[in-house]
């Protein structure tokens, strides 16, 4: 039986996720910040759960020694992470460096943790959520997606050195979710600066979500990743992600960034 641990795992894409490779016959280590409310994943086999907050460094630590002396981890699974929308004037200096330490650094100080253990087995996989926002961007997400092409920079640069022990990683990047990401996974601030574009991008989301994949959907392109065995670093998954890539590669960056500010500016 494999092995795949999963962090934030209590909603969205992370529990469905879960779901998906323990209906596939996979052990699963779901881990969160608050295991103690989680009341669906408990009632499955093959599926443990464990709290972890990927901001804390000495838990990291403590959580990844404690699975790999119990299981044999075949796939780690970096998934959790919460939107940040705000004019960067708007930000607090706490709300910035929130979003770094979960959304990027939590992804690498887990697989940092986690690097000896695979290293020692001369195999394992790293999978991390990114978003169709690590590579191309949109107006009030510049710390969200700071974090995100971050990891989808680092990632592509740790396929070199990873590759050397014959460990993989991959990323895979949706669009519009149908979970509560807008709800509790997304922190927003206004400034009386930016009020309109504010209300014109906010008042987008309810039809960018109905154009989104169900968690479901994006957790069958994690599966895609991690069972597929290709030397491919990056998944676009969902439709909207994918009509999006295509046309910021179809029309070069520079024309899709006009494009994008035709849209919220007209000009």
């Amino acid at each position: 039986m494999k092995t795949i641990f999963i962090t934030g795992a209590s909603s969205g894409l992370g529990k469905a996720t879960a779901l998906f490779f323990q209906s596939k016959g996979w052990q699963v280590i779901a881990t969160m910040r608050n295991p103690e409310k989680e009341t669906e994943l408990n009632q499955y086999d093959h599926v443990s759960l464990m709290e972890l907050d990927v901001t804390n460094h000495q838990q990291i630590e403590t959580v990844v020694a404690a699975v790999t002396a119990t299981y044999s981890i075949d796939v780690v699974f970096n998934n959790a992470g919460y939107g940040l929308m705000s004019a960067l004037e708007a930000m607090t200096d706490d709300q910035m460096t929130r979003q770094i330490e979960t959304n990027l650094l939590g992804v690498i100080r887990v697989t940092k943790a986690f690097i000896p253990y695979f290293r020692a087995k001369q195999s394992g996989l790293f999978i991390a959520t990114t978003s169709i926002g690590g590579s191309l961007a949109f107006p009030l997400h510049s710390l969200y997606q700071a974090a995100k092409f971050g990891v989808e920079g680092w990632s592509e640069a740790m396929s070199f050195e990873l590759g050397m022990h014959h460990i993989g990683i991959k990323t895979v990047a949706p669009g519009a979710i149908a979970t509560d990401f807008t709800g509790r996974s997304l922190d927003k601030n206004s400034h009386s600066a930016y009020e309109t574009l504010e209300d014109k991008l906010f008042g987008s989301i309810e039809g960018m979500m109905d154009a989104a994949a169900t968690p479901e959907r994006i957790a069958a392109v994690v599966y895609e990743a991690a069972t597929d065995g290709k030397d491919q670093v990056k998944y676009i998954a969902g439709p909207d992600a994918a009509q999006l890539y295509e046309a910021r590669t179809q029309m070069g960056s520079e024309a899709f960034r006009k494009m994008i500010r035709t849209q919220f500016f007209g000009e």
